[in-house]
């Protein structure tokens, strides 16, 4: 017995590491299962300051779980890179990595090493992404209903489902019309450009896409200055209109009242001087930036504008100030000496709207040039709740169409992609030797996870459902067959329009083979406390 090395020994640690790994991840996955598809059902989390959120997306449920083992958390970093690489299909991309990591812990216990299990993979993601490629069909942004049709599959599996003849042709409008006439050149569009204005009362049926800007609050008719104003020159400012203050903490001792009044009347030659400036440069609308260290604006200052006539907004977030500017064409002007006509914006009309539903009013400025192309969405919603989530659901459908400008062909949904794949995975493991031939027919195998829950959220039984897939796809050669849940049955995906980008089916195979070949390579788990 001497030739019996230690090294046999010791790997019996690493098989423990990996399999602890493999059902940790495998456990996240299932948590999100249910909520894949259509007929999914969503998440209640009660975050731990008591408050209550609803989802259906697969990132935001994972990133509000609290998840402690290691392995675990490298799923819930791989829905969040999906959710920035696509935005859509975060719940997809963590089933398929749960169902490939089962896979590899039956190809491990045959005595499969790891790292040939990796590298098979690596080659299966390569073989079903171009699968994806040749059954997908290229699109064409100035085709709008082909837009509507993605962003509609996108927006079936949400709660808002309902509203999506609505909200589809915001989303798709709202990314549109960030990319301006080019439409066709353009490679990426930054959602960031695109601001949600959440606001309560009404229904989501309310929900619209301003061209222009909307602020969540009114303007501010303390002293009665006007509410409407046409032709708008807007000015926006980041000095305070207040009386100056010192650096420090002071307090002025006045014994009589000749000084106080010498003092207040030099406080309001002061904010008059400010005021008269911003008149002079032309401007009859100005948005106040809030400020921390004095107040913004007083009731002096709001009267003096008021009697010029001037709208006054105040409390505009630091955060807003780029945004705001990109929208009307102005500059901030930091100082009052330096205001002067060029630093305006200008729009048709600016003025409070009250929304429907509640007493709440809202400036709205209409008929701004718009250079930096900037949309608002604005949303309404009964309650929290249905805006967070309308808010989610919007954004990701906004994603999808971004996703379509980064690459720009449309694949069936419903299952129909993986059905494929798989197939043409089978086919290749037939060609091929050993191992490589073996891996892969377990990856293809894992694929039908998707149509398999997908059948299963929406009541259907799944294997009756994914044997009628494979043997369309096999036998009648239809590319696009996938499930239809509403009628439960197998039917041709591109005839009903249930269309996803490329993008988001192909990024999720790779990305959930990285992180599967990830997790595999692990065999040893060191705590450093």
């Amino acid at each position: 017995g001497a030739n019996t090395g230690e090294t046999l020994q010791e790997r019996s640690k690493g098989k423990d590491v990996r399999t602890s790994n493999i059902v940790a991840a495998k456990a996240v996955a299932n948590a999100v299962r249910t909520s894949l598809g259509p007929r999914g059902m969503d998440k209640l989390m009660q975050m731990p300051d008591g408050e209550v959120l609803i989802s259906n997306d697969g990132a935001t449920i994972l990133s509000k779980m609290n998840v402690l083992h290691p392995a675990a958390k490298m799923l819930v970093e791989l829905s969040q890179s999906q959710d920035i690489e696509a935005g859509d299909g975060t719940t997809t991309v963590v089933v398929v990595a749960g169902a490939l990591l089962d896979a590899c812990s039956t190809l491990l216990s045959k005595g499969i090493h790891p790292t040939a299990i990796a590298s098979s993979f690596m080659k299966a993601a390569d073989i079903a992404t171009s699968a994806m490629r040749d059954m997908s069909r290229p699109v064409d942004l100035a085709d709008r209903e082909a837009l509507i049709s993605a962003v509609n599959t996108c927006l079936s599996s949400k709660v808002v489902s309902q509203n999506s003849d609505l909200l589809a042709p915001i989303a798709v409008d709202s990314v549109l019309g960030l990319l301006g006439d080019d439409a066709s050149t353009a490679t990426n569009v930054d959602l960031r450009d695109i601001r949600m204005v959440e606001q309560m009362g009404g229904t989501i049926d309310d929900t619209e896409l301003v061209n222009g800007l909307v602020f969540s609050k009114g303007s501010t008719k303390s002293a009665g200055g006007p509410s409407q104003v046409s032709q708008a020159k807007i000015a926006l400012i980041q000095f305070c209109l207040s009386a100056p203050k010192t650096d420090m903490d002071n307090n002025v001792v006045v014994s009589d009242y000749a000084a106080m009044d010498r003092i207040l009347r030099d406080e309001r030659k002061y904010i008059l001087g400010q005021c008269k400036k911003i008149k002079k440069s032309g401007a009859n609308v100005v948005l106040i930036q809030k400020s921390i260290l004095r107040d913004a604006y007083n009731e002096l200052s709001l009267h003096f504008l008021a009697k010029m006539g001037i709208l006054v907004v105040t409390d505009i977030e630091r955060t807003d100030v780029e945004f705001i500017c990109r929208t009307l064409g102005c500059t901030p002007v930091a100082h009052p000496d330096s205001m002067t006509a060029d630093k305006l914006g200008t729009a048709e009309h600016v003025g409070d709207v009250v929304m429907p539903g509640s007493g709440h009013k809202v400036v709205k400025f209409t008929g701004v040039q718009n250079p930096g192309k900037t949309m608002t969405v604005l949303l309404r919603g009964s309650n929290d709740l249905v805006l967070k989530e309308a808010n989610r659901s919007i954004h990701d459908a906004q994603c999808v169409v971004r996703s379509l400008v980064k690459k720009r062909a449309l694949i069936a949904g419903g299952g129909a992609p993986e059905v494929e794949a798989s197939l043409r995975l089978k086919d290749a493991a037939m060609g091929m030797t050993g191992m490589d031939s073996y891996c892969m027919k377990a990856f293809a195998e894992a694929l039908e996870v998707v149509p398999f829950t997908l059948a299963e959220n929406a009541g259907m039984k799944p294997i009756e459902i994914v044997t009628e897939l494979r043997r369309k796809h096999a036998t009648e050669g239809v590319k696009g067959a996938g499930i239809n849940v509403k009628k439960g049955v197998v039917s041709d995906m591109y005839e009903l329009n249930v269309l996803q980008p490329l993008l988001v089916s192909t990024s999720a195979i790779n990305l959930a083979t990285e992180t599967c070949a990830l997790i595999l390579k692990i065999d040893d788990l060191v705590v450093v406390a």
